[in-house]
């Protein structure tokens, strides 16, 4: 079922279009700031009016490093439905000193009020997201997020569309600003008043006010599970690199490309509707779990395109007599298109990128500190921004043109890149086992519920081909464990990706008995743990596209340690690349490839029922094959 079915539920929509207009009415305020400033050349205090463009993002998110840690002290502390209407008055008041600011032409007062938005946004954040998984079941988080991303960006380019137009409509225009931002904030407190009641995530907690004390203890909860952290902090160089384009656009599109407001608009409107492309794609892509594979391919299509957006600006030619290209002539140009589809493209990557690890944040930090996980990612990601507004003013005072700074940008993304996906190694396996599920194969996963998503078990199916751990990889929503032959595991090229998984090498007793208890050991470690361990009974892989019969060892590792064994058919391998039907496996390049493979997952059996033979029994039924005979072993 689409995602969108969310949109008509009670426990969603009133959250989506709260957030929708808070969005909404953000950008029509920012964006039309933006371009008086850039357009009328407005300066302050002698500070030139394109650096006054690129700092207002550094003011919107100012206050997101102060005041993250109370926001986030008070969305733990309270009920998270009354604290998001308590914002959104504040909003109406915030709303109502912006139209003073436009009947009186203050850039001054316009400025103050940019911060103090910044400080509603600040206390609206960790009761928004922290809330989603208290509405959604685990199914829906994704899905739920993917539409929050896209809602939020698709008011993003409404309200940018709406604010250029504002400006663009001259005078008269702008003296209604102040009206129409203070009934969007009136639509959205109405609409906060439907969200749904939840109980207080921890009403102990005592609320520090002075911001310093609870922002170090704020980053340690953060910090408190690894993989949290380190998500938080590939969230957080993503909002340093969108803050960077999104400051840039407006000068990128003026002086570069010698657009007028319409062409800043289409820009912006651009990047947002690519973002909200992206993140819907995201639940399509990820089958409605958690799928960090998305990551990586995310960043490495922002590099991509981030270095042609580069090579495109310097490479457009826009008009030398001073005049401003209309969004008619500005397409018509040679590389016009070509610009937009960069900036579309960079988009829809930073989609793929974003939404999994948000959801990931939300499913893995514990529920009575979930609102401080996410408030300790709001200060980070402020503080990447701010970096990100600092560098982009020196840079721009030490000459360097835009295309310049976005080919660097690209250029420390892949640094970036290079190092999580070296210190996060699920990242780049999950990249790997989506790639293969999803570009090499038609991976179709049947009763993907059957996969437990907490607490220990073992997978069993059978052995096809040298990349049937990979597919399972693919199809379960957690890590898992794989016990795999020790000279498979050591197959050069890819033998960083078993090291990555945790592969635990095996060998018979009569080529390792030592190799073998160590084994016995290591999965009986992460069972206790908790964790998912997957072993394919036959010990080899299949010669003749046949299920063989299952060893005994499965016995043995469920009467150590207790644990429900999940048995799974992988079905439509068997003469694929990777597979030995003909002969040597990968051997006859470009076999079955784009194929469809199905796994079926089948029902749980309990450590008590557990037996090679009834395991074996259950995955031929399940892949429509013969019956093994019974292991002689």
């Amino acid at each position: 079922m689409s995602q969108f079915h969310l949109l008509g539920e009670r426990r969603f929509w009133p959250l989506f279009w709260t957030q929708f207009l808070g969005a909404f009415n953000d950008n029509l305020f920012k964006n039309a700031l933006v371009i008086l400033v850039a357009y009328r050349s407005m300066g302050l205090l002698g500070v030139s009016s394109k650096s006054i463009v690129v700092a207002c993002a550094g003011i919107f998110i100012l206050p997101f490093f102060f005041f993250s840690a109370t926001a986030g002290q008070l969305a733990d502390h309270f009920p998270k439905w009354r604290l998001i209407r308590w914002v959104k008055l504040w909003e109406i008041g915030v709303m109502s000193l912006a139209g003073v600011g436009f009947a009186i032409d203050s850039l001054p007062l316009l400025l103050t009020v940019l911060f103090l938005m910044g400080m509603q946004s600040t206390f609206f954040g960790p009761a928004k997201y922290s809330i989603l998984p208290e509405l959604l079941d685990d199914h829906s988080l994704v899905g739920g997020n993917a539409l929050v991303a896209m809602g939020t960006f698709l008011a993003i380019l409404l309200g940018t569309i709406t604010g250029g137009l504002v400006i663009a409509g001259g005078d008269a225009w702008v003296s209604r600003l102040g009206l129409m931002v203070v009934a969007v904030a009136i639509l959205g407190f109405g609409a906060s008043l439907f969200v749904k009641r939840t109980p207080a995530a921890n009403p102990s907690l005592e609320v520090k006010l002075n911001p310093v004390t609870p922002t170090i203890e704020i980053l340690r909860v953060t910090r408190r599970i690894h993989s949290v952290f380190l998500s938080v902090l590939a969230v957080s160089w993503f909002w340093f690199l969108g803050a960077s384009f999104l400051s840039l656009l407006p000068n990128f599109s003026k002086d570069v490309l010698g657009g007028g407001e319409t062409v800043v608009t289409l820009c912006l409107a651009t990047f947002c509707v690519g973002i909200g492309t992206g993140s819907m794609l995201c639940e399509r892509f990820s089958r409605r779990h958690i799928e960090l594979g998305l990551v990586p391919l995310g960043s490495i299509g922002i590099s991509l395109f981030a270095f042609d957006l580069a090579f495109s600006g310097w490479r457009f030619a826009g008009p030398v007599d001073g005049s401003m290209l209309t969004v008619a002539e500005f397409l018509h140009r040679p590389g016009g298109v070509h610009v937009l589809l960069d900036l579309f493209m960079i988009a829809v990557f930073s989609g793929f990128y974003t939404v999994p690890l948000l959801t990931f944040i939300q499913h893995r930090s514990d529920a009575s500190e979930r609102s401080r996980v996410i408030a300790g990612n709001n200060i980070l990601n402020a503080l990447f921004m701010v970096v990100s507004s600092l560098l982009l003013v020196a840079m721009l005072a030490g000459g360097f043109s835009i295309p310049a700074i976005f080919l660097t940008l690209a250029l420390l993304n892949v640094g970036a890149a290079v190092y999580i996906y070296s210190v996060v190694p699920e990242f780049l396996l999950r990249f790997v086992s989506w790639c293969l599920a999803n570009l090499l194969y038609r991976v179709r996963l049947e009763n993907e519920d059957g996969i437990p998503s907490e607490g220990a078990a073992v997978l069993v199916a059978n052995h096809v081909s040298f990349v049937d751990w990979l597919l399972v990889a693919s199809a379960s929503p957690r890590p898992v464990r794989f016990v795999m032959a020790e000279d498979h595991s050591r197959m050069p090229l890819i033998r960083f990706l078993f090291r990555d998984a945790k592969v635990i090498p095996i060998a018979s007793a009569r080529n390792d008995p030592e190799l073998l208890e160590r084994a016995y050991d290591r999965i009986a470690e992460e069972l206790e743990e908790g964790e998912l361990v997957c072993i394919f009974p036959e010990g080899r892989i299949t010669a003749d596209g046949k299920l063989g019969p299952f060893r005994p060892g499965i016995e043995k590792v469920v009467e150590r340690t207790p644990a429900s064994v999940v048995p799974m058919a992988l079905v439509g391998l068997w003469g694929s690349f990777f597979s030995r039907k003909g002969g040597k496996a990968m051997s006859r390049p470009f076999r079955r490839i784009w194929s469809r493979v199905i796994i079926r997952v089948g029902e749980a059996v309990a450590p008590e029922d557990v037996s090679a033979a009834c395991l074996a029994e259950r995955v031929a039924d399940l892949g429509g094959w013969e019956k093994p005979p019974a292991n002689e072993e």
